[in-house]
């Protein structure tokens, strides 16, 4: 979730006196760590997952499924661990926006041996018993990752059932989403939806289009009997499902990578190449088509975040004339990538980049080179928006929480994460747009790709940058409905090209070409990404047996969903509704189908392969808890990387 700074929370109209503050001081808190730390020595390659899970109870006697909210109480029974033995710990948990939700992360990160992928699924699994030891199991009570409850913002969706309260006396002023839903034992949640509401001068408004089934209305207009100020009914959209609160989107859940890179430059350099990463894994993670109790018209949960935290004004949204503030602003501060990091890669920035120039200027006055100082310029048009009173006066050579007050509210879909102040961490970047799977097997599939991909694009030297106007297209098109067999994305044609000229490096290509390789639509051969990987697993001299037979599970999860041999979690689930005997075909999820996908998803996440037909082949691998201490001190290939 980002900076979690302890203290008194100042409301929006105290955070907005100190914007400016906050801003200059968070850029010389900048430059002062990139001049300590630019030139650190090599670090070596270490990763970790965050995966995010949800409470559920499932009533049997009721026919019920719905969130509970206990966060709070099992988070420092969770942390136990990790504060009497830090260094024993093997899981780390953190608060998340809901109070249903919890991170969880490995205790300490993975390192550069090839056994470590091993190891990853055994964690995510020993994470899931440590949260299923709390609860009662025999009453149903459930942790889940799913990426989106299907009946959030429904009348009862949870336990204990909370009413939602528009009144301007409440955080969120939601017609739907109640404030006791949100972490209550930090206050940097509800400070960030309240002061995001009041900067915007009105709620957040999310209106995605609605799944049109034979028996859905047409057109489809939604009554909401508490709108009594009627803004509701003049921000929701006619065919669209309509969502008022910030808890929408941070209440999903993710599944997120951070790599440390050897330096700086290898920083910039990932950041940069897995930028067009972000749509393709978006799309081929999907897993969230519903929104409160309505089947939509889209498969990732992406602009339903991006648009729940959405703090422009009307002025910056470009619907009024600028006036009293700075910029027009094309996105939301959740959103993806405006620019490539490194040099090299500048001509491929071809749309607008909105900044703010003087300190922009200030940071190459500074020595900062000028892509960062761009990308952080533009990071920096943003006010903050949790800011409190404890730290407003800091020490710039020695503190960088105004710089990581803006920097951790720019939700984007890669973030470049300097080093902290006086740690071992090394220059770091963090992935961010794939939604969470249902089971731990899938979740190391996507976490271990994506991190041997890094690796094979670091030893063969593969270039992935297109123009960043096509990155944007291809996240518009990953939402889609069954993008991941529908789509067509462009990416780099030739993945070794050096070529100078953005107008050409791109063909059109569907998920299967790209992950699988195949034709382009320009009748070109493409590789395909699981191919090369497995060139680069076939270089390393430490490749034992038991992890490839792992990774080869993975990838044949992988390579078939990207086929449509397997389905993704969201095709899936529409399958799932379509066929429940409940349904009628309106787009609506009533109470027992949510109850019957939800003990289903319970079900497949224990093991029971009864209801993944199609999703999956199996969840059984050959993954262990421990790296074999046969393997802890092989004088193989390591699969650090090198520029």
């Amino acid at each position: 979730m980002g900076l979690l700074s302890e203290g008194s929370p100042l409301d929006w109209e105290e955070t907005k006196k100190y914007a400016d503050h906050v801003r200059k001081h968070g850029v010389k808190q900048f430059i002062n760590l990139y001049h300590k730390l630019k030139n650190r020595p090599c670090d070596v390659l270490k990763w970790g997952d965050e995966v995010e899970y949800m409470l559920v109870k499932i009533d049997s006697s009721q026919k019920q499924a719905t969130l509970m909210l206990n966060a709070p109480e099992l988070l420092p029974l969770l942390q136990r661990e990790e504060i009497e033995n830090p260094s024993e710990n093997p899981t780390a948990w953190r608060p998340e926006y809901g109070n249903y939700m919890i991170e969880g992360t490995p205790g300490k990160p993975y390192g550069g041996l090839f056994a470590h992928f091993n190891v990853v699924e055994a964690n995510m699994r020993l994470r899931r018993e440590q949260l299923e030891k709390l609860l009662n199991r025999s009453s149903g009570e459930t942790c889940l990752s799913i990426t989106s409850f299907p009946r959030l913002g429904c009348p009862g969706f949870s336990i204990p059932r909370l009413e939602p309260d528009p009144s301007e006396a409440s955080v969120t002023k939601s017609l739907f989403f109640p404030d006791g839903a949100i972490f209550g034992s930090h206050p940097r949640f509800k400070t960030l939806t309240r002061n995001i509401r009041s900067r915007r001068g009105e709620k957040v408004s999310i209106n995605i289009p609605v799944f049109k089934d034979k028996n859905t209305q047409t057109p489809f207009v939604e009554k909401f009997p508490n709108d009594h100020d009627g803004e509701g009914a003049s921000a929701s959209k006619q065919d669209h499902i309509y969502m008022d609160a910030m808890g929408f989107g941070m209440g999903s859940s993710c599944l997120q990578v951070t790599f440390q890179a050897c330096n700086i430059d290898e920083a910039k350099f990932l950041y940069d190449q897995l930028t067009p990463m972000c749509p393709i894994l978006l799309a081929l993670s999907a897993s969230a088509p519903i929104y409160r109790g309505l089947l939509s018209d889209i498969d990732c949960r992406w602009y339903v975040i991006s648009s729940s935290v959405d703090c422009r004004t009307k002025e910056e949204r470009g619907e009024e004339p600028l006036k009293n503030d700075r910029f027009r602003i094309p996105k939301s501060r959740y959103d993806s990538v405006d620019s490539y990091l490194s040099p090299d890669n500048a001509k491929f920035n071809d749309t607008h980049l909105v900044m703010d120039e003087q300190l922009c200027q200030e940071m190459i006055d500074g020595g900062v080179d000028t892509s960062l100082a761009r990308h952080v310029a533009h990071l920096f048009i943003r006010d903050p928006v949790s800011l409190f009173s404890e730290k407003i006066e800091q020490d710039d050579e020695n503190d960088s929480d105004h710089f990581e007050n803006i920097q951790s509210t720019n939700w984007q879909s890669m973030r470049f994460k300097p080093p902290p102040v006086n740690s071992d961490i090394g220059w770091r970047v963090e992935f961010r747009p794939m939604e969470v799977q249902l089971t731990d097997f899938e979740n190391a599939a996507f976490v271990v790709f994506l991190v041997l991909l890094t690796r094979a694009i670091l030893t063969f030297k593969l270039n992935f940058v297109i123009p960043i106007s096509k990155v944007d297209a291809n996240m518009q098109e990953s939402h889609k409905r069954d993008a991941v067999r529908k789509g067509k994305f462009h990416f780099r044609k030739e993945l070794h090209s050096k070529s100078s000229n953005p107008e050409d490096v791109t063909a059109e290509m569907d998920i299967n070409t790209i992950i699988n390789g195949g034709k382009t639509e320009a009748g070109t051969d493409f590789p395909g990404l699981i191919p090369l990987v497995n060139s680069y697993i076939a270089t390393l001299d430490d490749a034992d047996v038991d992890t490839t037979c792992t990774i080869s599970q993975y990838f044949k999860l992988l390579s078939d969903r990207a086929a449509g041999r397997l389905k993704t979690t969201a095709r899936w689930m529409r399958d799932f509704v379509d066929s429940h005997p409940s349904y009628r075909h309106d787009s609506v999820i009533s109470e027992e189908v949510n109850y019957d996908l939800i003990k289903t998803i319970a079900n497949i996440t224990k093991g029971n392969m009864d209801g993944a037909q199609g999703l999956l082949h199996t969840t059984v691998s050959k993954s262990v808890d421990e790296i074999p201490e046969s393997l802890q001190g092989t004088g193989g290939v390591s699969i650090n990387g090198s520029m």
